[in-house]
């Protein structure tokens, strides 16, 4: 249900304010999973507890477009490839779309699987510093902050993956509303308009 919901304020969103897709960006984000579950696993950056791991994708503004759930203990480059077959669910694309990655996707493999689907990479090399390299990179970092200001979200006690998925949905549809609101404000006038309270 709420993954319909999602879609149609995608859809909305798209339609008023436009995706930015040919503005791609990736990460993972580990959260508490002290319950345990489908997809936990040993967290390496909490000394072993459980824990779990989404890669999420946002277009060039930070709208939430998909995302795959995996246990902490794993990498995010072979998360890549699930998380860009969401793509599909989009319909039309722009033919020149780039896909803006941190250094932990810095390898061969992954440039390779790029290629392959047509996408442009624009991955950070390891051992550069981050700020130097973080250009749109940090809207996705941005969208995980506002997922992690859900306390459900931030430690997930549930342990069935349609459960998880059913949360972040509505997460993403309430942050997608948001922004469209936003965009909306400054972006849609009218003489009637209510103004904005001091």
């Amino acid at each position: 249900m709420f993954a319909q919901i999602k879609q149609i304020a995608l859809d909305s969103y798209d339609r008023i304010v436009g995706l930015v897709l040919d503005q791609i960006a990736v990460d993972g984000s580990i959260t508490k999973a002290p319950g345990g579950g489908e997809v936990a696993g040993r967290s390496p950056v909490d000394r072993g507890k459980q824990g779990l791991k989404r890669s999420g994708m946002t277009d060039g503004y930070g709208i939430p477009l998909g995302r795959v759930l995996a246990g902490a203990n794993r990498h995010d480059s072979p998360l890549l490839a699930p998380t860009l077959d969401r793509l599909d669910d989009l319909g039309p694309l722009p033919d020149d779309i780039t896909v803006h990655l941190d250094a932990g996707y810095d390898s061969d493999k992954t440039r390779a699987l790029l290629s392959e689907r047509g996408l442009h990479g624009r991955i950070a090399h390891k051992g550069e510093k981050a700020p130097i390299q973080a250009n749109q990179r940090w809207h996705v970092e941005r969208t995980h902050a506002w997922q992690n200001a859900f306390y459900r979200l931030a430690r997930c006690y549930e342990r069935r993956a349609t459960v998880i998925d059913t949360f972040f949905d509505l997460a993403d549809t309430i942050i997608i509303v948001r922004s469209l609101i936003r965009q909306a404000w400054t972006t849609h006038r009218w003489d009637t308009r209510p103004r904005r309270p001091p």
